[in-house]
């Protein structure tokens, strides 16, 4: 190749030109692969030749449009490569340029659906590279799809799904470039826990379950194990809130509906990342983390189409447990345009566990997920104006309803001891249990203003979640009557940001915006005859009449924030960042259930927060991290609202924000075939957000504290291991004595999780992996709200996926082994109609092929 001069096409040049989205580097038995990523325009034209040690490959008819417009250097890439670059020269070209560190590499050239592939080997010797790693992932078979997004200069927050090119950092280790910090970040200089969770690794966990609760608990450390519900109250991040984002669009509400993770199916994702630990940077809520949710996006050239197919059902109740999920997408890019249409459609079937009877559609009285249907549907368009404009347009419509002739038997309360809850069959309620949500976003980024990259969003969100319901005769503060409520809230909202260098990009640069956020919601409850839910047993629920549970509400969010970023040198990163934040509750006047006239009024909150860390890497596989942060959020004021007593004003509340101070130190190691991480954290807040027995909220000092630790290993190129640990505690300070001698509760502190998987390529095409979850028992001291002793159990689940024509048929065995448990949430109910057992042996088989 030292003297070849070679043109390359796939077909007639075109004169749109080409843009260079993505550059990503895949490992080969041999060396390396360097894969450039198009977004439009024809296929460029390919001139290659050689300059001493440096194979050069000049890409006519396209430009450079990588993250703040910088080219791609990679150091050492793989033994035997010096160096691997990618700039943007004047005239419509790029140049990529290949240098061995003795001689010219070996380097195939391949032009195919819409990328620009060069196969590279070292001349010397022949280097076998280990698959690229991630803090959760190490299947060699789908981490490098999963891991690799090409980025196409726009914001993480603003438009998400452009976070994501894998940098080699020492020649053997491919590090992740990540949004956790609202800008594109290799995962190694983020002073924080971060986790990843892929497409691929997404799309193997639905074999199991379509539950991203479960799911995302299986792979990330720290987040709490899955409540089997529709709801996320019990499911907490470090043993605080977590703050769930879908495409740069908040998903919690002010009503807490504790349902942000079932608005969104599984099949729209691209990726999700989890930033572990308490922070401003997003806004209200994250005390915990939080859970960035991407959805796909156009990509390919052409007309691209996926299509998947499975069924599933319980084997001891075959009969009324077939379920099944269709979903069809299509995408791609033509010119400066490009699309991605995604929709699906699950029957989740009637549930049972592994005794063989049938779970209550109201499980641990958090809604249920057992004979729902689900519908989504995403649809996302952008255009390149220029090489640095881009607009692109985000719709995801979510919508699950539960159609089911049960309910929950009253019976079991009455029996002595502890009873496993059971369904009851003949249900007569007019309206089931439902969530509809509607994410529509408009994003627009320029890559130049004045030197600095600018990004954009206008967004709005359209929520409905109904419960199913509660027979509250027993509270008075409830009016003692039998009503179902729902939530209902629209939010509109914006947000700005731009990344301004500092002198020298390369060293420094702020990142510096506003958010602005506003959200109207209400919470009316229906009531129902209670002679005729007596007479029926608890089967017939006839609506008499309306009333307001939590009045409607007004919240307006301002958000002002900086971020520095500095590399003091090669081996040192620090970042700091403050955050001002101030929120006006209006409430108005309303009844409570039982009764009470209550004035409304406006609640003013202020909150200014700081982060600062640092990032040390004492060799080129060991980063070290350390960071303060603070996070905060505001009380769940509707709770306090509904049930106020006589007397109560809204202005009497406390107007003070919940604000977390954390501690964190952490170290990271990236291996040839190793990847393993380990976290402490230690937290405090003046205020706590736990509630009482009587749900009201204890206002308390609370901390928080934990260890986390994560390992992954590839022995060889056909086996994959690896395990997690997380360990949680928290106490809080009732008396303000400085002694924190009162546990917090198990809904906010979930007992050790310890998960472990092994994987296999058993053949050619032939994958199996076996992974486990272990959940330990909690006896925490004290008697009140969540406070019950928790047991320990263990769960296996299989998944094996063999290649068949073009595309994958998968079978998945969740229990593979039919354990009896309860999960943690439901060990906590002190109603043995909430005490609902977990999920029995489950199979699915499936068929996945593009066209």
């Amino acid at each position: 190749m030292a003297s070849t001069i070679a043109l390359v096409a796939a077909g007639p040049l075109s004169a749109q030109v080409a843009l260079i989205t993505g550059v990503r580097l895949n490992p080969t038995p041999t060396g390396v692969e360097v894969v450039l990523e198009t977004l439009a325009g024809g296929t460029p034209e390919v001139l290659t030749s050689q300059d001493g040690e440096t194979f050069i490959a000049d890409i006519v008819n396209a430009q450079l449009r990588l993250p703040g417009g910088e080219n791609f250097l990679a150091d050492n890439p793989i033994e035997g490569i010096s160096a691997i670059a990618v700039t943007a020269v004047e005239g419509n070209q790029v140049r990529v340029t290949v240098t061995g560190a003795t001689a010219v590499p070996v380097t195939d050239l391949v032009v195919e659906n819409g990328q620009i592939g060069l196969r590279v080997t070292p001349s010397a010797e022949t280097v076998t590279v280990p698959p690229p790693p991630t803090e959760t992932e190490t299947s060699p078979e789908t981490e490098t799809e999963s891991e690799t997004v090409p980025t196409d200069g726009e914001s993480p927050e603003t438009s998400p799904e452009t976070e994501s090119e894998t940098v080699p950092a020492d020649g053997e280790i491919i590090e992740l470039i990540v949004t956790a910090t609202r800008i594109a970040e290799q995962i190694t200089d983020v002073p924080a826990s971060i986790s990843v969770v892929g497409e691929e690794k997404i799309a193997e966990q639905t074999r199991l379950t379509r539950d991203l609760g479960t799911i995302l608990s299986q792979e990330v450390p720290g987040l709490s194990v899955g409540t089997q519900s529709a709801s996320t109250f019990g499911q907490t991040l470090r043993g605080r809130n977590i703050s769930v984002i879908i495409d740069g669009v908040p998903q919690s509400t002010n009503r807490n509906a504790a349902r942000d993770l079932r608005t969104i199916d599984p099949s729209a994702i691209e990726r999700v990342e989890v930033l572990r630990g308490p922070t401003a940077i997003y806004g209200d809520g994250a005390t915990g983390g939080v859970i960035n949710i991407i959805t796909k996006r156009g990509r390919g050239e052409g007309l691209q189409a996926e299509t998947t197919v499975d069924l599933n059902a319980f084997p001891t109740n075959i009969g009324e447990t077939f379920g099944q999920n269709i979903q069809q997408s299509f995408s791609g890019s033509f010119e400066n345009f490009d699309f991605a249409l995604n929709g699906s459609f699950s029957r989740t079937s009637a549930q049972f566990d592994a005794w063989g009877d049938r779970i209550p559609p109201d499980p641990n009285a958090q809604g249920g997920i057992g004979d729902s249907n689900t519908f989504n549907l995403l649809s996302k368009v952008g255009v390149n104006f220029t090489d640095s404009q881009r607009l692109q347009f985000t719709v995801n419509y979510f919508r699950d309803t539960q159609d089911t002739d049960y309910t929950t038997d009253p019976i079991v309360d009455e029996i002595p001891g502890r009873q496993r809850a059971r369904a009851l069959d003949g249900l007569d309620l007019d309206d089931s249990q439902q969530t509809t949500n509607l994410n529509a976003s408009l994003d627009y980024s320029h890559d130049d203003i004045l030197g600095s990259s600018f990004q954009g969003q206008i967004y709005y969100r359209d929520y409905f979640t109904r419960f199913f319901p509660f027979d509250a005769r027993d509270f008075a503060s409830l009016g003692n009557t039998i009503f179902q409520s729902r939530v209902e809230s629209e939010k509109y909202g914006a947000r700005l940001q731009v990344d301004t260098p500092i002198v020298d990009a390369a060293r420094a640069n702020l990142l510096w915006g506003i958010d602005l956020v506003r959200e109207n919601t209400n919470q009316p409850v229906s009531i129902f005859d209670p002679v005729a839910f007596d007479n029926s047993n608890g089967l017939t629920y006839n609506r008499i009449g309306s009333r307001t549970w939590s009045p409607f509400q007004r919240q307006d969010n301002l958000g002002l924030f900086a971020q520095l970023k500095w590399n003091v040198s090669d081996r040192v990163v620090l970042r700091g960042g403050v955050r001002h934040e101030r929120i006006n509750v209006d409430v108005n006047d309303y009844t409570t259930l039982s009764g009470n006239r209550i004035q409304g009024g406006e609640l003013d909150y202020n909150a200014t927060l700081f982060n600062v860390g640092s990032v040390v890497y004492p060799t080129e596989e060991i980063s070290v991290f350390a960071n303060f942060s603070q996070g905060f959020s505001i009380a769940d004021v509707g709770r306090v609202l509904r049930g106020a007593a006589p007397g109560f004003t809204v202005e009497s509340l406390d107007p003070e924000a919940q604000t977390v101070n954390n501690y964190e130190i952490g170290i990271r190691g990236n291996y040839d075939r190793i990847q393993t991480s380990l976290a402490g954290f230690y937290n405090t807040s003046n205020l706590g957000s736990s509630f009482t027995q009587d749900f009201e909220i204890l206002r308390a000092p609370e901390r928080v504290y934990g260890v986390e630790f994560a390992l992954d290993a590839q022995p060889s190129e056909n086996w994959g291991l690896g395990t997690s640990f997380t360990w949680t505690e928290g106490g809080a300070d009732v008396n303000d004595d400085g002694d924190y001698e009162s546990p917090l509760n198990g809904f906010r502190i979930s007992p050790i999780k310890i998960t472990a998987y092994i994987e296999n390529e058993t053949l050619p095409g032939w994958n199996n992996r076996l992974q486990a979850l272990y959940s330990a028992n909690r006896n925490p001291t004290g008697e009140g709200f969540g406070l019950l002793e928790v047991d320990s159990y263990v769960t296996l689940d299989l998944i094996s996926s063999l290649n068949i024509g073009r595309g994958r048929l998968v079978l998945g065995v969740e229990n593979l082994l039919n354990t009896e448990y309860f999960p943690v949430v439901s060990q906590l109910q002190g109603a043995d109609t909430a005490y609902a057992a977990g999920r029995g042996r489950s199979i699915r088989l499936g068929y996945s092929f593009s066209w």
